[in-house]
């Protein structure tokens, strides 16, 4: 097998990964749109298209076993890239979960008014898909110095995260009535936090794609969480 020929299919499966990436970052931006405004049939379209996200990620992972057992890459660095890229689409495949998850929570809300005006959840949404498309970027080309910077942005999303909470727990108290859509927004909310910290785990890839290093990157700026 020349080495052209594998380097083909590896990039081949790099702009998968590029594919798969704009699936969730839609499906992401779409379900808190869903959410925002009662959009309840694109709603249900986000969640039954989970199901393509998942099918993609299966299909890559395919791709990935075949270029192994067929292709046989011996250079260390392909070995690298490719059990990264089967980290990197099972990250994808559950940030599309949370997608998922935002819109049955859309569909559970239906069209009730909303306890509070959703301002904070859609910045969060925005920083957590733009840190995803920045480190799925890093991580298709090798770029590890831009991977090491991505994470230091999970703090915005921390707080925005903390501020939804005690937003929320504050409104419950005042109103009992509200308790049960206030449990659904902590949820959304919860979902993209999560999402920013699995961007973190990508970004590790990255750079032990392009240096052989893996190192677990901290981005902790306290003890816990809310």
């Amino acid at each position: 097998m020349t080495r052209a020929n594998l380097d083909s299919k590896l990039q081949n499966l790099l702009n998968e990964i590029l594919e798969l990436d704009s699936m969730v970052e839609t499906a992401t931006l779409q379900s808190i749109e869903a959410l925002k405004n009662h959009d309840l049939e694109l709603a249900k379209q986000i969640y039954h298209d989970d199901a393509l996200i998942n099918a993609r990620r299966f299909d890559l992972e395919n791709d990935c076993m075949i270029t192994i057992a067929t292709q046989q890459p011996i250079v260390a660095h392909d070995l690298r890239l490719v059990a990264s890229i089967l980290e990197v689409v099972a990250e994808l495949e559950r940030m599309g979960d949370y997608a998922k998850g935002i819109a049955k929570i859309a569909l559970q809300i239906g069209t009730q008014p909303h306890i509070k005006p959703l301002i904070d959840i859609p910045r969060m949404a925005e920083i957590a898909v733009s840190m995803l498309h920045r480190s799925v970027m890093a991580f298709v080309h090798f770029d590890a110095e831009a991977a090491r910077q991505i994470p230091d942005e999970d703090d915005q999303v921390d707080f925005l995260y903390k501020q939804v909470y005690r937003e929320l727990v504050s409104i419950m108290f005042s109103n009992p009535s509200t308790i049960d859509q206030a449990n659904y927004l902590m949820w959304v909310a919860h979902n993209l936090e999560r999402m920013a910290d699995r961007v973190t785990n990508i970004c590790e890839r990255a750079i032990y794609v392009a240096t052989g290093q893996m190192k677990e990157i901290d981005v902790s700026d306290d003890e816990s969480k809310v």
